[in-house]
């Protein structure tokens, strides 16, 4: 089984967890039909309480 004879530097093990980090898709971001705030597809609206014209949970009167 093959072994590393030279044990790696901290900036080359840093150089590819940045490459991996590169490919990683960013999260995409939509407006919310009801409200126009920004929030994340197929979660819960932060801003109205609702998902797909339904109230999941109402937001207390401040």
């Amino acid at each position: 089984m093959a072994v590393p004879k030279r044990r790696k530097s901290k900036a080359m093990r840093d150089h590819r967890r940045a490459q991996w980090m590169r490919s990683v898709p960013v999260p995409s971001v939509t407006l919310c039909p009801r409200c126009q705030e920004p929030k994340l597809g197929h979660r819960v609206c932060a801003n109205c309480g609702y998902y797909r014209d339904r109230a999941v949970f109402v937001k207390e009167a401040e």
